[in-house]
């Protein structure tokens, strides 16, 4: 394995992170403006959502390229999705801040 080859599957890894890391986020988006479920902390239902939508996806992978799927590899997957729970929590808590930032208040 050269340098080449881990590059790309690093570049794979970090493309994975940022999909399901938009998913992720536009899931709870859609989850969040549902009446009554606006009162549940956001963190945690990026956390839960993260936590069910990766393993899902990564099983759903590895039936569509024909792999068996082992025990290290559902380990691996639950990390990412910490890290894409992360990225996904992150990346809503920047755009809010900056949102609040200018001023905008609600009207209510």
């Amino acid at each position: 394995m050269d340098v080449n080859e881990i590059m790309q599957y690093f570049s794979y890894l970090l493309m994975a992170i940022g999909v399901m890391a938009f998913i992720v986020s536009v899931v709870t988006q859609v989850i969040k403006s549902w009446p009554g479920l606006d009162r549940l902390p956001t963190a945690a239902v990026v956390i839960v959502l993260s936590l069910v939508l990766c393993p899902v996806s990564f099983v759903a992978l590895m039936a569509w390229r024909n792999q068996p799927i082992t025990w290290y590899m559902v380990f691996a997957c639950m990390v990412a999705a910490f890290v894409v729970a992360l990225v996904a929590l992150d990346g809503w808590e920047r755009l809010k801040e900056i949102w609040e930032r200018t001023g905008y208040k609600d009207k209510q």
